[in-house]
């Protein structure tokens, strides 16, 4: 037997056996999460591929993986979660993201943050309410985002303590539509470093943030970018966010959101207060709408499963929200709302922890949005 025919026999059993073990791997993994055989303690992992396409991108590529579980495997402790999403487009634009939300035992402490990084452009249509429907420019820009919450309990379901935000702008150009516009380049148009540190309160009782059928969150931060710890801008920013849960029925809970961001200072264009996005006033691109304030409201009906007879694992939302972004209170005017509505189905995913992924779709005055991800919007 010759060597080059030993080597391909042995490639060959190789093959065939990484092959057969993939497939029990595929198997035993999709078993896993589709009938959800696992203890209810134990922590459960899931990556899965997306797929997406724009037109300032291309073809979108990437994974997004999602781990759940519970501090020392106490399920009478909340369930913590830690939420990636990785991409890469035929455009060499790229973005990793990692948003978490972790507990320790009893609740002691609470663990709250988002990290953004990618080279990833952006569609800026102007600074106010009143900007036009198509952009003025489109941002490339390299952008790194960390966001941290320390919170300790120091009452039952009450929580404080600092917040970090950390956001940087680097290698920024503004590449403006049309072959002449007049374009006005707003404040931090060359890029900036900007560090706020700031203090959080948080009222939380929910028990799982990727499905909440019955509770209450309330935020109430105030967050300062000031030069004396290398901050290229100084400005303030106070931040609320309130939501509300409420169980209709077993399977129906009403969800309402209302969230307000006040900016005072000298803002950076990317650290305006953006409107729009996967979770608030979905069907809207982030940024689409922005300036130094914003009031959004949003409200949403979720059917947990629905009772089909034939299956308990489709469920289904209706939604509706409006916002606005102002200069100041004077620039505030109801006839500035923007609106935002539409519907989506679920799938419960993990049955023993109660999580669904959701697919939205949102329609506003200028068009739709198609959202998929693992978890509830807020």
């Amino acid at each position: 037997m010759s060597n080059s025919f030993r080597i391909l026999l042995v490639f060959l059993v190789f093959t065939s056996c990484a092959h057969v073990h993939a497939q029990g791997f595929v198997k035993r993994y999709l078993n896993s999460i589709f009938n959800d055989t696992s203890d209810i303690s134990g922590p459960q992992f899931i990556i899965y591929p997306t797929l997406a396409y724009a037109p300032e991108t291309s073809w979108e590529i990437g994974f997004s993986p999602l781990y759940v579980y519970y501090a020392n495997r106490d399920t009478s402790n909340r369930l913590s979660e830690v939420n990636g999403f990785t991409f890469v487009t035929l455009e060499n634009q790229y973005g990793i993201w990692l948003d978490h939300a972790n507990y320790t035992q009893g609740d002691g402490w609470f663990f709250l943050g988002r990290v953004r990084m990618q080279s990833f452009p952006l569609l800026y249509h102007g600074i106010g309410s009143n900007t036009p429907e198509d952009y003025t420019a489109r941002v490339d820009a390299n952008q790194i985002w960390i966001k941290e919450r320390v919170l300790k309990q120091i009452l039952p379901n009450v929580f404080l303590g600092p917040e970090f935000d950390f956001q940087r702008m680097s290698s920024v150009e503004f590449v403006p539509a049309g072959e002449s516009p007049s374009l006005e380049l707003p404040l931090g148009h060359e890029g900036s470093t900007n560090f706020g540190l700031g203090l959080g309160l948080v009222y939380d009782d929910r028990h799982n943030v990727l499905n909440v059928r019955k509770g209450l969150f309330s935020e109430l931060a105030l967050i300062s970018y000031n030069p004396f710890w290398s901050s290229e801008f100084n400005f303030t920013t106070l931040i609320s966010d309130t939501r509300i849960y409420r169980p209709i029925t077993k399977n129906t809970v009403w969800a309402n959101q209302l969230f307000a961001q006040f900016n005072r200072g000298d803002v950076p264009f990317n650290q305006l207060s953006l409107m729009g996005g996967e979770n608030l006033m979905r069907g809207y691109y982030l940024g689409r709408y922005r300036d130094k304030n914003q009031l959004s409201f949003q409200s949403e009906m979720r059917f947990l499963p629905i009772p089909l007879g034939f299956t308990d694992r489709l469920g289904a939302a209706v939604f509706a929200g409006a916002g606005q972004v102002f200069p100041d209170f004077n620039g505030f005017a109801l006839s500035n709302f923007e609106w935002s509505a539409g519907g989506g189905i679920r799938f419960l995913l993990f049955r023993n922890k109660d999580i669904y992924t959701r697919l939205d779709v949102a329609l506003t005055r200028e068009g739709s949005g198609f959202y998929f991800f693992i978890g509830e919007a807020f």
